[in-house]
C-alpha cells in the first residue's frame, strides 16, 4: 500500500468523513510556497442540529461548531505528524482562524474551500461556503500542506448551484450576491464578509459570542439526510 494511501486511511480512522488530495496553485499561499500539496480533511456536521437552526443559531450549533473544529485540529495535528515522521516538511492549517493582520481580515492563512474544491470534492456556492458532494454544506474542513508528492487530480472547478437561490433569499445580512464562485475570483463577489460578521456579531452576540449564524447552511438542499440529499440529486 502506497504511503498517501495509508495516510488517507489513517485521516478516515481518525474521524475524516472524507479526505482529498490537490496541487496548491501559484499564489494560492505565498508564505508556504514550499509545501506545493494539500491534503483536505473534511468532518460531516451533524443533520439533527442543523436542522434545529431557524431564523437565529442555537446554543448547540455553537458547541459543535467548536467541536468539530477541535476534532479537526486534532485529525490535521496527527496527520502532520505522520507526515513528519516520513521525512516530509508539513504543516496542519487550523480549521478555524482568521488572520487580523491581513489586508482580508476576514480571512485565514490558507483558504481550505479552494483546496477542497481543486481536491474535487465539491464546489463553492452562492453562499460562500464549500458545498460537499456528499453532503453539502453541512462539513467543516482542515487542511495539511506538505511538500510530499500527492495524486493530485487535475480538476477543473465548477459550481452546482445552478439557478440556486435560497441562501440568497434567506441570509439576514443581506451579504450574499448571487454569483455563482469561478477559480481565481475575489470572495467579495461573492459574499461580503464584513456585513455577514458584523450582523453576526449584533445580532447574535449572546450564542457564541456573534460568531456563528448556520441559516444558509441549513437552507441549502444539497444538504439534510441522506434520502434528501438523493432526491436533489436526481433533481
Amino acid at each position: 500500500m502506497s504511503f498517501p494511501q495509508q495516510l488517507q486511511d489513517k485521516l478516515m480512522e481518525w474521524g475524516s468523513s472524507f479526505v482529498g488530495f490537490s496541487k496548491v496553485e501559484p499564489g494560492l499561499s505565498p508564505n508556504l510556497s514550499m509545501l506545493k500539496y494539500a491534503v483536505t480533511v473534511g468532518v460531516k456536521l451533524s443533520d439533527f442540529i442543523i436542522d434545529e437552526i431557524g431564523d437565529a443559531p442555537t446554543y448547540t450549533y455553537f458547541h459543535h461548531y467548536r467541536a468539530v473544529n477541535s476534532l479537526l485540529d486534532q485529525i490535521t495535528l496527527r496527520g502532520m505528524m505522520l507526515l513528519e515522521d516520513q521525512g516530509f516538511r508539513a504543516i496542519a492549517v487550523p480549521a478555524s482562524q482568521t488572520v487580523n493582520d491581513k489586508e482580508d481580515k476576514y480571512s485565514g492563512i490558507f483558504p481550505h474551500k479552494t483546496a477542497a474544491v481543486f481536491a474535487g470534492l465539491g464546489w463553492i456556492g452562492k453562499n460562500g461556503l464549500f458545498i460537499s458532494r456528499d453532503f453539502g454544506p453541512r462539513v467543516r474542513l482542515g487542511t495539511i500542506l506538505t511538500d510530499m508528492e500527492l495524486p493530485a487530480s487535475d480538476h477543473k472547478p465548477d459550481s452546482g448551484c445552478g439557478s440556486c437561490r435560497k441562501c440568497v433569499e434567506n441570509c439576514p445580512a443581506m451579504a450574499l450576491t448571487g454569483e455563482n464562485w469561478e477559480a481565481g475570483c475575489e470572495r467579495s463577489r461573492i459574499v461580503d464578509a464584513q456585513a455577514c460578521s458584523e450582523y453576526m456579531n449584533k445580532k447574535f452576540k449572546h450564542i457564541g459570542r456573534g460568531s456563528v449564524c448556520g441559516i444558509c447552511v441549513k437552507v441549502c438542499p444539497f444538504g439534510g439526510s441522506k434520502r434528501k440529499r438523493e432526491e436533489v440529486k436526481k433533481d
